[in-house]
């Protein structure tokens, strides 16, 4: 694995990407709520905004091969 070196706004959408991806997941959590019919998920409109905004500042809205290769290296799956 390479040893990529982030810039800070790199960085920083990466890991608003991350909070987004933790935040999905606990949407689509329906193990842990209550029992009972369950609606959509819904995902809060700021942790979008601020993963677009993040990837806006960092030069990579539009350019998923380039931020998916900068996730997996910085953060690769356990």
């Amino acid at each position: 694995m390479s040893a990529a070196v982030l810039t800070d706004r790199e960085r920083t959408a990466v890991q608003a990407y991350l909070r987004l991806l933790h935040t999905v997941r606990a949407a689509l959590d329906t193990r842990s709520g209550p029992p009972g019919p369950v609606g959509p998920p819904t995902v809060p409109p700021s942790v979008l905004a601020e993963a677009e905004t993040a990837l806006a500042r960092a030069g990579l809205a539009g350019n998923e091969e380039v931020f998916f290769r900068m996730l997996r290296d910085w953060h690769p799956e356990p």
